[in-house]
């Protein structure tokens, strides 16, 4: 506590060496809102595509579709006999038949709505509803295979495999650009801690000649830029989350675009990224200021 009351006040004698003002305070302070800014975008999408993406896998493991042959002849009595099966097998808790109007909007974005399903031998689809964890996929593909010849069981695994990968592919982009934002801020204030060592050079030989230790000049610039860089990062964090909630909200299971933002603990992370920009700066002032005092020793 005392020290990071210290870093804070600093002291007026060794604030002397650095500029209050000019290029690198500007840049120094415009770079840390615009990395926070990215940042909290970035993360927006990360852990919402995150998020979306487990909703609809969870939805599709709860769920099957069953597929019947489409033969007017048989049509009815294979309906029958697949709906007992389905109602006597452990694990569905609802079996529901798509209605001709059900069907036909699934297949409107494709063919139109003026398609002739009584005209075309379209096969008749079983919505089902599980329980993952008594459903027996393999026993009732069995079972239907005996008693509903050329029934196809659908357990949209398929469809929940690539969805998974794809949400932590993007979970993984997400992180690895908050690394390279992380970097980038870094090597900013490296630069601009090196540009206004330089620049100082009298000064700082001045406070060499009266006794000051390389650790005391050092933490002078440490504290302004820390500072700057956290106070940059404060104003980008809060633009980044305006911009946020004012994207369109929604059902977020209909649509990834209406559900962008931080629900619950993830609004943790935004308030963050000030903390992380100060100490990313802190650790970049402070290796390139001694680096630098080692040098013009």
């Amino acid at each position: 506590m005392k020290a990071l009351l210290e870093l804070m006040l600093g002291d007026p004698q060794a604030d002397r060496a650095v500029p209050q003002t000019g290029t690198t305070v500007r840049l120094t302070v415009f770079v840390a809102a615009v990395m926070a800014f990215l940042a909290v975008i970035t993360l927006a999408v990360s852990l919402t595509t995150n998020r979306v993406a487990n909703l609809w896998a969870a939805d599709l493991a709860q769920s099957a579709t069953l597929r019947l042959p489409a033969d007017p002849a048989t049509a009815d009595a294979l309906l029958l006999s697949a709906l007992d099966v389905l109602e006597t097998t452990p694990g569905v808790s609802g079996v529901r038949a798509l209605s001709q109007d059900e069907q036909q909007a699934l297949l409107e974005p494709w063919f139109g709505p003026d398609l002739p399903l009584d005209a075309l031998p379209v096969p008749q689809l079983i919505e089902i509803v599980t329980d993952r964890d008594d459903f027996d996929v393999e026993g009732l593909r069995a079972r239907l295979s005996a008693q509903v010849p050329g029934a196809i069981l659908d357990d949209h695994t398929a469809w929940r495999a690539p969805l998974l990968d794809a949400a932590a592919r993007v979970r993984l982009i997400g992180w690895s650009v908050i690394v390279l934002i992380g970097a980038t801020v870094a090597a900013m204030i490296t630069l601009a801690a090196q540009a206004a060592l330089a620049a100082n050079l009298r000064i700082i030989a001045v406070l060499r000649l009266v006794g000051a230790k390389d650790a005391y000049i050092a933490r002078a610039f440490v504290r302004r830029f820390t500072l700057r860089a956290a106070g940059g990062a404060v104003v980008g964090t809060v633009i980044g989350v305006a911009v946020v909630s004012l994207m369109p909200q929604g059902d977020a299971s209909s649509s990834l675009l209406l559900g962008v933002g931080f629900e619950g603990g993830e609004w943790v992370w935004p308030l963050l990224i000030p903390v992380l920009a100060a100490i990313v700066a802190f650790f970049a002032t402070r290796a390139a200021a001694f680096r630098r005092l080692r040098e013009q020793t």
